[in-house]
């Protein structure tokens, strides 16, 4: 059963991560720093997310989080990435990313291959991206939380 304390705002830089987003998924992710993970909720559980991010005080877009240890690459330690569905012109380490974390969309798994790895991530983009078309999610696109 889900508990995690939903929604949460999170806001901090974007830190280099492992660099397998982009480069074996084709799935790009923003990363929070060990710091900012370790400050997250504990009862936050491992999984994925989606909700609202904005890098800077930009525009804030739909996106699809994962919070875990990424049983598929065996990661030893905890962290936070983020696809933002939007396609940035250039990298933006070291700028300030807010997130608006909304809903929990399934826990954290581990795949077989690659591919179905890449198959899941889409799979949770495509549902996040509608759900965060309710009313009940798509007006913290406009929260004050942004706005700052």
């Amino acid at each position: 059963m889900h508990t995690s304390p939903l929604p949460i705002f999170v806001s901090g830089l974007v830190a280099r991560g492992f660099g397998r987003g982009s480069k074996d998924l084709g799935i790009p992710t923003a990363n929070y720093s060990a710091d900012v993970v370790k400050n997250l909720p504990t009862n936050l559980e491992a999984g994925v997310y989606y909700g609202w991010a904005q890098i800077e005080n930009g525009e804030v877009h739909k996106m699809v989080m994962s919070v875990g240890w990424n049983p598929f690459y065996k990661n030893t330690v905890k962290t936070m990435e983020i696809h933002i569905l939007y396609k940035f012109e250039r990298e933006f380490y070291g700028s300030l990313m807010k997130v608006c974390v909304l809903n929990y969309l399934r826990p954290e798994m581990n795949f077989p291959s690659v591919d179905e790895l890449i198959s899941a991530i889409n799979s949770d983009v495509s549902i996040a991206s509608k759900e965060l078309d309710k009313p009940e999610f798509l007006k913290f696109r406009e929260h004050e939380y942004f706005q700052v």
